[in-house]
C-alpha cells in the first residue's frame, strides 16, 4: 500500500484546482467553421449577422421550428463591440427566474459566434441585444431569427 504525504496530496490538489480556474476563450464545437463576418451597413444588419454567427457557431446547442408555448428560459443579453467586432462586454438585461445556467450558456454562445464584422462605419455605441428562447432541452432559439 502507497501512502502519499498529506502536503504532496494538497499540493496536488491546489494545482489542479488552479488549472480548474484557468480560463481560455472557447473554441467552436468540432465541424462548426465560421466564415470570416462581412462589414454591416446598419445595426439591423449587425442584429441579423450576429444572430446567423451564433447559431452556425453552436449548431448542438439550437433548435429550429416553432417555438414552444412554454420555454424554459428566456435569457436577455446586450453586446458591445469593439470596432473589429471583437466582443468588448456582455451584459445581461434579463436574468431568467428558473434554469438561471441558460444565461451562462447564452454568454457562451455569443462568445464562440465572435467577431461579428467591422462595425468602425456605423454610429457608436457598437450593441446589439438578442433574446434566447430556451426549451427544455436547453437548446436555443434567438429571438431575431424567430420569424
Amino acid at each position: 500500500m502507497h501512502c502519499i504525504d498529506p502536503r504532496t496530496k494538497l499540493q496536488w490538489l491546489a494545482a489542479l484546482a488552479l488549472l480548474g480556474a484557468c480560463s481560455t476563450p472557447m473554441p467552436p464545437p468540432t465541424g462548426a467553421k465560421l466564415q470570416s463576418p462581412n462589414s454591416v451597413r446598419s445595426v439591423n444588419d449587425l442584429r441579423v449577422q450576429a444572430a446567423q454567427r451564433i447559431v452556425a457557431a453552436n449548431p448542438d446547442g439550437t433548435y429550429s421550428g416553432a417555438v414552444p408555448d412554454l420555454l424554459l428560459a428566456i435569457p436577455v443579453l446586450e453586446v458591445e463591440l469593439n470596432a473589429d467586432g471583437s466582443i468588448r462586454r456582455i451584459d445581461v438585461l434579463r436574468y431568467p427566474t428558473q434554469a438561471k445556467d441558460t444565461t451562462q450558456l447564452a454568454i457562451d454562445a455569443v462568445r464562440r459566434a465572435a467577431p461579428f464584422g467591422d462595425v468602425s462605419r456605423l454610429p457608436k455605441p457598437w450593441r446589439f441585444a438578442e433574446t434566447f428562447l430556451f426549451n427544455d432541452e436547453r437548446k436555443f432559439k434567438l429571438r431575431t431569427l424567430d420569424n
